[in-house]
């Protein structure tokens, strides 16, 4: 039998199934999906089977035997291996990038040099003897001082040079001590006089015979330590076994089971629509105002739809929105829950993973990523937020987790679910040509008013002498909430203390050394850090350039906000949720449940808690700089700002008080600030929609990104410019291709960017332009220090 094999080589001329024989005794299990160590020129690398056939075109005794099955059931099943191919085709990758990133990062490997002996000890050289007396190999890194020695080794044959391909994470194993049943056979074990930790034992074993524990609770429980216990196991009193055990995510709640809740009018329409369709690939549009009860239909969808004994895929856009929802689905389903995101470990991903592709588990929670999850009887698909632009991967392959889904619907026959409260106007346009289906929740689930919206005109705060940044009216509110135990949330789009540092003299502003763009002050650690390449120093005393001491922070951070809050309310209790606080594992259960709990009065960040969030006791949210996305040289700047304003304003007033919202702004008139205060989404779409057909972007046209970097300028503007002029002759006359030109940042790490930009509607040769188009950068220009990247359909172009 041959195998179709995927390599992990990221190459243009391997991109492609290359055949194996499979060995006679593995041919019983080798399976597609499965991975496999096989010979790749003079190494060993992993390999993904695709197909297995009967023969194959080549000569067979030229073909080389796979190395090893690195797996007993296969990791990826048919569905997920035909969507790798697809995602391939539609996001100009390697078929190898697909398939790596279905599986858990605990599954990629870890490739480690190593030299195998290769003959009797006694007939290598006497000085490389004691490395290879405990085992048959050393590792490359343990065999730095020998290396001239395992060379002339090599070249007589004694020794082979070797790569081992390792999992990143193992199984978890828990020793269980297993106490003996018959407690005639315990009593009749002797024990000296002086042993009482033996005895003390032996009591809690005569206590508890016949039951399986594991060992670090059996020390806790009888209060002994390791030792003690082996010492009974070998005098027969226990068994001892290694068991396979899940890591588990711990979540920081008990939580108790709930029942639904019952739906409103416009909620019992909306499901009913949903569940009519539910053995059908449909995309519904579920566009409700935020409050307006999206998660409680979710809920009782996939309730309908593991009655039918199918599975459903639940997608949220933030790390920080998992662990409140998954808490709701937890309460609904119970164990039936698997959770999938960033910030879990890669063993608890890999567990979580595994309960999943073992069918343990029906729902799955998660980030971008669960959108693979290895289900075999799908149901359902629901992406929350739908408009997030973190459903895009940023790097190969650029996927996007909407597309995934209604590709995974249609293999399955079941709807997908795209839910928003400000709607991607890709979406709403489909909804509206009957593409998708538009259902629409208009008010409140308990028919609370939505919040109360006052836009701040900043410019006339600074006429009257005003120089804080929070307005006279928006300080006045939050003393107010303060003094009624109520809580407020303030949002601002930065994290740092402030956005640059800047001499008064003679305006030399703090550059990153390595990219276009100025450091960012984080005054805990007092330095000023690139959030672009990591780049880091200390704030200088006096200016680099005119020597000046007048150097000072211009801008707002998250962190200069918290410090100016202990000015203007000394007594807030203020909890700040950014990339700095949230770092450490469980940060953002940590903060949010203390904020739940009334452990803080004012919950102060950035994007992370514009969304989702769902406390009964806030009734303030203050914007402090509505303007921050409103003026990037982005044709979704507009749509971002007004998605923004309305998710952040939706955080106030979703139980019985009433909720206010302040809105700073120093360009209040702008349209996608004045329709955010009433929550009016058609006329935004009406008003945005008209800009983008006047500009020509999405969704009028499709758009592809194409960014090159290289150390040199005059090199990146060449190879930028032969693009141009190659896509000019290969595609459509009605296809406009703009560029190149630097990209915004044209900088990055000391590698100079350039992109352009290709707008269509229809390009029937576009998949293989953009092939040809990354053939000649891997043959031609990958060797000159050069990279391409192809992005369809982007979410920005800066």
């Amino acid at each position: 039998m041959i195998a179709e094999v995927i390599v992990d080589v990221a190459a243009h001329p391997i991109d492609r199934p290359f055949d194996y024989a499979i060995p006679k005794e593995v041919e019983v299990l080798a399976e597609p999906g499965m991975r496999v160590k096989v010979p790749f020129g003079n190494r060993k690398v992993l390999g993904f089977i695709t197909k297995i056939k009967p023969f194959s075109e080549f000569d067979p005794k030229r073909l080389k035997p796979i190395h090893e099955l690195m797996d007993v059931v296969p990791v990826l099943n048919e569905e997920l291996l035909k969507m790798a191919q697809w995602m391939k085709e539609q996001t100009v990758c390697f078929e190898i990038d697909a398939l790596q990133v279905m599986v858990p990062a605990a599954l990629r490997a870890k490739y480690e040099k190593r030299f195998v002996l290769n003959a009797p000890l006694e007939e290598i050289a006497a000085p490389l003897r004691p490395y290879f007396e405990k085992r048959s190999f050393i590792r490359l890194q343990d065999a730095v001082d020998v290396y001239g020695l395992l060379k002339k080794e090599m070249e007589k044959g004694t020794i082979l040079a070797d790569t081992d391909i390792q999992q990143q994470t193992a199984v978890k194993k828990v020793r269980m001590i297993h106490i003996a049943d018959s407690t005639e056979q315990l009593e009749a074990i002797e024990i000296r006089a002086n042993a009482k930790q033996q005895f003390k034992l032996m009591e809690f074993f005569l206590e508890n015979s016949g039951r399986s524990i594991e060992s670090s609770q059996l020390q806790k429980e009888a209060a002994v330590s390791l030792p003690t216990i082996y010492s009974l196991v070998e005098k027969g009193a226990a068994q001892i076994s290694n068991m396979e055990s899940y890591r588990d995510p711990q979540l920081l709640t008990a939580i108790e089971q709930k029942s639904s809740l019952e739906l409103t009018g416009a909620q019992q329409i909306a499901f009913d629509s949903i569940e009519s369709a539910l053995n059908t690939p449909k995309t519904f549009l579920l566009h409700g105002i935020t409050g307006s009860g999206k998660t409680e239909i979710y809920l009782q969808t996939i309730d309908q739809v593991l009655k039918q004994g199918k599975e459903a895929i639940m997608l949220v856009p933030e790390i920080s929105l998992t662990p409140q929802m998954t808490i709701r689905f937890k309460e609904r389903f119970g164990d039936q829950v698997a959770v999938l995101h960033s910030g879990l470990s890669a063993g608890e991903k890999y567990d979580e993973w595994r309960k999943i592709q073992r069918a343990e588990v029906k729902v799955v929670v998660g980030a971008r990523s669960a959108i693979f999850a290895p289900f075999q009887n799908l149901g359902l698909i629901i992406l929350d937020e739908e408009h997030e632009s973190s459903y895009k991967q940023d790097d190969s392959p650029r996927y996007h987790a909407r597309d995934m889904a209604i590709w995974r619907s249609e293999y399955h026959n079941c709807p997908v679910i795209l839910g928003s409260a400000t709607p991607s106007l890709e979406s709403y346009a489909r909804a509206q040509k009957g593409v998708y289906e538009l259902l629409v929740l208009e008010k409140r689930a308990k028919n609370q008013p939505l919040p109360e919206v006052h836009i701040v005109d900043m410019r006339e705060e600074l006429r009257t002498g005003n120089r804080s940044m929070f307005s006279l009216q928006l300080a006045e509110a939050i003393r107010d909430r303060l003094e009624k135990k109520q809580q407020t949330v303030l949002f601002l789009n930065k994290r740092g203390y402030s956005s640059f540092v800047l001499c008064r003299d003679c305006g030399t502003v703090m550059q990153c050394p390595n990219c276009d763009i100025s450091l960012t002050y984080h005054r805990s650690s007092e330095t000023m850090k690139c959030h672009y390449c990591g780049y880091d120093e200390r704030v200088p005393k006096t200016c680099p350039e005119c020597e000046s001491e007048h150097i000072r922070f211009f801008g707002t951070g998250t962190q200069k906000v918290e410090e100016e809050l202990a000015k203007v309310v000394p007594e807030a209790r203020v909890l700040r949720m950014d990339v700095d606080t949230t770092r450490n594992k469980g940060a953002h259960e940590k903060i949010l449940s203390a904020f739940g709990e009334g452990k803080a009065d004012i919950l102060l960040g950035t994007q992370m808690i514009a969304k989702g969030l769902d406390f009964p006791n806030i009734t303030l949210v203050g914007v402090l700089s509505a303007d921050t996305t409103l003026h990037l040289p982005d044709f979704r700047a507009a749509e971002k700002t007004y998605q923004l304003l309305t998710q952040v304003s939706g955080r106030a007033g979703r139980d019985i008080l009433p909720g206010t919202v302040f809105v700073q702004s120093y360009t209040p008139e702008h349209y996608a600030i004045t329709l955010a205060k009433d929550q009016l989404y058609e006329p935004f779409y009406e008003q945005e929609m008209a800009m983008r057909r006047a500009s020509g972007y999405p969704p009028y046209y499709y758009v592809v990104n194409i960014q090159f970097t290289h150390e040199d300028l005059m090199t990146v503007a060449e190879y930028a410019d032969q693009t141009v002029r190659y896509l000019k002759n290969h595609l459509s006359p009605n296809t406009l291709i703009i560029g190149p030109s630097a990209s915004l940042i044209a900088r990055v790490n000391n590698r100079y960017r350039y992109q352009c930009l290709i707008k269509y509607k229809k390009e029937p040769k576009l998949t293989d332009t953009m092939q040809q188009l990354i053939k000649i950068h891997r043959t031609e220009w990958l060797k000159k220090g050069a990279t391409l990247s192809i992005d369809m359909n982007p979410t920005s172009v800066m």
